[in-house]
């Protein structure tokens, strides 16, 4: 028990100096933490008026500050021996700033998505400016402040895409796919770049690589068909278009890639 009157009497101590560092969340969590340590019992006399004593001072330094007001109106109120009525209160005000942490945290979520949006649609104004080279710039920039966002770099690969700059767009979602490199969108994404390239060979890699982490998607099975449709090989697209329908059996575009690939073979 001495371990903990020890330590409730540091964190008490601590409360003038969390707030100034602008932790009311922490300062009231250590009052917290003191006003159970008093109601768990085995206090000498002495001890418990001590506490009492230190609440007292604690609990004005509380209502004095401005900050902790705004985020909680209400006046404390401690009179000794009504511990378990300030441990209720303490408890209704960390649940009060949790709210706020959390508000703040959605706030700032949205200001960051709505300058992500902001800074897209430039960039996208400069491409059809065609002024890559500072769309380049203003999405590196971008992307170093959202360092993990895999989405991000394929959004940025795709508005090069419907410009036609591939070798542009490449970049970025190879990018994309070193930071996920399970993601299996980005190799589907790469297969169609590398495609419309002519790179054929790396263009099969990409889409083989694909299909080993998933061969239940019949889009996949489409795409490496319009693939073999541009490389000329009709017996690779007639097998990846039989897979398509296999999974889709509806997949109408796929039952007409299988019909014209066969036809190529003569089958």
């Amino acid at each position: 028990m001495s371990g903990e009157l020890t330590n409730a009497r540091k964190k008490l101590s601590g409360i003038s100096s969390l707030l100034k560092q602008q932790k009311a969340m922490a300062a009231v969590q250590a009052v917290y933490d003191a006003v159970l340590v008093i109601l768990k019992g085995g206090l000498m006399k002495s001890e418990r008026e001590e506490f009492q004593d230190l609440l007292d001072n604690t609990v004005h330094i509380l209502n004095s500050d401005k900050k902790l007001r705004e985020d909680y109106p209400l006046i404390i109120s401690y009179v000794r021996g009504e511990e378990k009525e300030l441990l209720d209160t303490l408890r209704e005000i960390l649940q009060e700033l949790q709210k706020n942490v959390s508000a703040n945290a959605q706030q700032m979520l949205a200001a960051m998505e709505k300058k992500k949006r902001e800074t897209l649609e430039q960039g996208q104004a400069l491409i059809e400016e065609n002024k890559v080279s500072e769309a380049q710039k203003l999405f590196n920039k971008l992307i170093r402040e959202f360092k993990d966002d895999t989405e991000l770099r394929a959004e940025i690969a795709d508005k090069f895409i419907k410009s036609g700059l591939y070798s542009e767009a490449l970049e970025y979602l190879e990018q994309a796919l070193a930071n996920d490199p399970d993601a299996i969108f980005l190799y589907n994404r790469i297969g169609i770049v590398l495609r419309k390239m002519k790179d054929f060979e790396a263009a099969e890699k990409y889409y083989l690589k694909a299909l080993q982490i998933n061969n239940k998607d019949e889009y996949l099975y489409f795409n490496t068909g319009r693939l073999y449709y541009d490389w000329q090989k009709w017996g690779k697209m007639a097998q990846a278009a039989e897979k398509a329908v296999a999974i889709n059996p509806n997949f109408a575009e796929a039952e007409k890639m299988l019909k014209f690939a066969l036809k190529k073979i003569g089958k």
